[in-house]
């Protein structure tokens, strides 16, 4: 498929956040860019406000009469259900369809491709990575699948010959990629609406790391891959050592397998992010990015909206969002909250993500959930899926050993944070709790 004789770019699915990333991107290039979704976000406001045009009706007569079997590209999300409208007017007619992993992989066929997989870490890591190459000057561009706060977009730079991108196990969609460097953050099972089982994803993220020789291959210590190895304190051939906090940043000198790179500055919290910086670290220098550039740029990366979120960071108020959805994500995100602040009292709100998710991880859910001092639960976000007999919040929630629980609706979210005696809030969760956030904030603001 040559993407020059493409003139518009019709999205079905639009505002999730990996599609509008390729959808800033066609735009960037030229192409007419038009797209459908089923709500209003804070993301399709922001792509509305550079000029994209989107409806949010299941519609033909929506569809510009200009976009013709010839000249259209239809790219569409795996979430759609079969009898959408618009998907099976281009269906009808023969239009050339594609998901987006198939088009990031036209995309990036003929670039030197930096590909990060992994069930977490994916997001802050390939960001991580695209800041650093394009702050050291890289002729690069970022494909992400979260905004990143030094850009306010989750496209970053311009470049025709370098890309990194997120490869995503999700449907095995990264497969369809051409890695040159890659790296594996993390093979915990998930998706087993998809998989089915722990094996069956370890056999497909093992499928996508033989794309890359195992020198072009960086992954977590104790994973069963061969490439080289990044861990914190141990002896992975790229670890972080001697690690302290200093005015709020992690300080940590960096053991390569030839040298040993001393005060490395990171400002995001928690361990996962240290493994998340050193994997951007090893690939960046694997492409010849000095030492001191990328140092340069880990001190200067301001994070990933939704991943470890400072809403508020004040001496008596902290409020933190992140987008975790599965029991490995919210211990990362508990670790960190108690290392930054022992002693303080931590109320967290969770939005359970997926019914499948919910039955398959219950148990680690409740474990996970109940180290904090207290927990607010809302209902299921059900994204693209049905209700599942006895799957409910209710189940989680009889599950968590910690009395200090409630179910919750939205609206008595903000009564429980505004009535609550804790130090530090926290918001967790992949479906529309991101949603809340600013009012959240403001609600916190004006208690205090």
């Amino acid at each position: 498929m040559n993407l020059n004789q493409i003139h518009n770019v019709y999205f079905i699915g639009i505002g999730g956040i990996g599609m509008s990333a390729l959808a800033r991107y066609f735009q960037y290039i030229g192409k007419k860019v038009v797209g459908y979704d089923k709500t209003p976000t804070q993301l399709t406001d922001e792509l509305q406000a550079i000029g994209l045009e989107i409806h949010f009706e299941d519609n033909i007569s929506l569809i510009p009469t200009d976009f013709y079997l010839e000249n259209t590209l239809v790219i569409v999300t795996p979430a759609v259900p079969v009898s959408h409208s618009e998907w099976n007017y281009f269906v009808e007619r023969g239009y050339t369809i594609k998901k987006r992993a198939e088009v990031l992989g036209i995309i990036t066929k003929d670039t030197y491709c930096f590909a990060v997989a992994g069930t977490h870490g994916k997001t802050t890591t390939s960001s991580i990575l695209g800041h650093v190459l394009y702050e050291s000057g890289v002729d690069v561009t970022a494909f992400l699948g979260g905004i990143v706060e030094n850009y306010n977009s989750n496209l970053i730079g311009s470049g025709k010959t370098v890309t990194v991108v997120e490869a995503d196990e999700f449907d095995r969609s990264f497969l369809h990629l051409h890695p040159n460097v890659s790296c594996v953050t993390s093979m915990d099972a998930d998706h087993l609406d998809i998989y089915g089982d722990a094996a069956s994803i370890e056999d497909s993220f093992r499928e996508f790391a033989a794309k890359t020789p195992s020198e072009n291959l960086y992954v977590i210590k104790g994973l069963p891959l061969e490439g080289n190895t990044i861990g914190v304190n141990n002896d992975a051939d790229f670890s972080a050592q001697n690690i302290r906090i200093e005015n709020g940043f992690y300080v940590f000198d960096v053991k390569t397998p030839t040298e040993v790179v001393q005060n490395v500055k990171f400002g995001l919290p928690g361990h996962h992010n240290l493994t998340n910086a050193l994997l951007a670290f090893a690939m960046a220098k694997s492409y010849g990015v000095s030492n001191e550039k990328i140092i340069a740029a880990l001190a200067s990366f301001k994070g990933v909206r939704r991943r470890f979120s400072f809403q508020i960071r004040e001496e008596k108020l902290v409020y933190i969002d992140d987008y975790a959805h599965h029991p490995t994500e919210i211990n990362a995100v508990h670790q960190a909250v108690r290392e930054l602040y022992p002693g303080k009292k931590i109320i967290a709100a969770f939005q359970p993500h997926l019914f499948s998710r919910t039955k398959d991880f219950v148990d680690g859910f409740a474990e996970s959930l109940s180290n904090f001092d207290e927990i607010l639960l809302l209902e299921i976000y059900p994204a693209r899926e049905l209700p599942m007999e006895g799957v409910n919040s209710t189940w989680l929630l009889n599950k968590i050993n910690n009395p200090n629980k409630k179910l919750v609706s939205k609206d008595e979210l903000f009564t429980a944070f505004e009535n609550s005696d804790a130090d530090v809030f926290v918001t967790i969760g992949a479906g529309d709790i991101g949603e809340l956030v600013k009012d959240l904030k403001k609600a916190l603001h004006e208690k205090n």
